[in-house]
């Protein structure tokens, strides 16, 4: 094992895949295979994070909210972003213990409950874009509007949706924590679907605010307060193309954050699939340096010995280097 410093980040999708219903059966095995593929790392890397999207589980767990309106109280989202981290942490938790033992592997795993602070002013809040939550009739939506102040959204015609603002993470909660458990080799399990959104009052006081943290954007911040040297994005794809989709289609194994930039101003990285990563990576590689890989969960193992995957790189790094 090299003492190397990694974060892993990958989506909710990867416990809840596009054909399944997204039974905790499902999550289960699924977590079994993700654990599997994360071995790799295990062996190769001394310290290990790992950040996970809960979209689809927030999304079922607001579901449940709206269903049982009737009988319980209903749950704001930051609490149910917490719930999701707790459940998901388990699952995902228990899935690496049991894959570290079938291998022989003598390493301590723990999941963190992550606080994420956000500012109350950002523009985001202004501008909610964010969609969340089960779909409503139209005649269900104008009473949430009118009653409840919630702002939603006519969506691709399957109806109406809340929406909610998506501000930056400013700070992670309990960071020296963090870096505490992270220096010391366990395998640490935190930030989940980008941490739970809080904000703090003029007392000084931290509540909880309904809002959605972008997880790539959380995974950058954590990366660089715990001084990572890889940032590794699990994608649905095992490299990063140019010209995507089309008959030129072309793999990118290895390019600077200089030219990344340059086919990302082409408009060759769209918004809603590669493009936020793109920006996490030129942020996490402007200040920190290092090395971001991107790839999908099946070549994980040969992207680590750099037989697979898209490795982006800071060329002044390699210059100094």
């Amino acid at each position: 094992m090299i003492q190397k410093r990694v974060l892993i980040a990958f989506g909710g999708n990867a416990l809840i895949k596009a054909t399944e219903k997204g039974t905790i059966q499902e999550q289960i095995a699924n977590a079994t295979e993700a654990a599997e593929m994360l071995a790799p790392l295990f062996l190769e890397y001394s310290n290990v994070v790992i950040v996970h999207g809960n979209g689809p589980q927030v999304g079922q767990n607001l579901i449940r909210v709206e269903e049982g309106v009737t009988k319980v109280p209903p749950l704001p989202l930051d609490v149910c972003v917490a719930e999701t981290q707790g459940s998901m942490g388990f699952i995902i938790e228990k899935a690496i213990r049991n894959e570290l033992s079938k291998l022989g592997i003598k390493r301590e795993v723990v999941t963190l409950l992550s606080q994420v602070e956000v500012d109350p002013t950002d523009p985001a809040f202004k501008n909610p874009t964010k969609p969340i939550g089960p779909f409503y009739t139209a005649y269900r939506a104008k009473h949430l509007m009118e009653v409840e102040k919630w702002p939603m959204v006519e969506d691709s015609g399957r109806g109406y949706r809340k929406v909610v603002a998506s501000p930056k993470p400013m700070k992670i909660l309990g960071i020296e924590a963090l870096r505490e458990i992270y220096d010391s080799g366990f395998i640490i399990i935190a930030g989940g679907g980008g941490g739970i959104p809080v904000v703090k009052d003029l007392d000084g006081n931290y509540r909880g605010i309904e809002a959605v943290i972008d997880k790539d954007r959380t995974s950058v911040l954590m990366a660089i307060e715990l001084d990572v040297d890889e940032l590794i994005f699990l994608t649905s794809v095992p490299n990063i193309y140019i010209n995507f989709g089309k008959p030129d289609q072309k793999a990118i194994e290895e390019m600077s954050l200089e030219d990344a930039m340059k086919y990302h101003k082409e408009g060759q990285f769209p918004p809603g699939s590669m493009g936020p990563k793109i920006e996490a990576a030129a942020q996490f590689l402007a200040k920190k340096g290092g090395e971001v890989l991107l790839t999908d969960a099946a070549n994980l193992g040969a992207a680590a010995e750099g037989k697979a995957g898209t490795k982006i790189f800071h060329k002044l790094n390699r210059e100094i280097a």
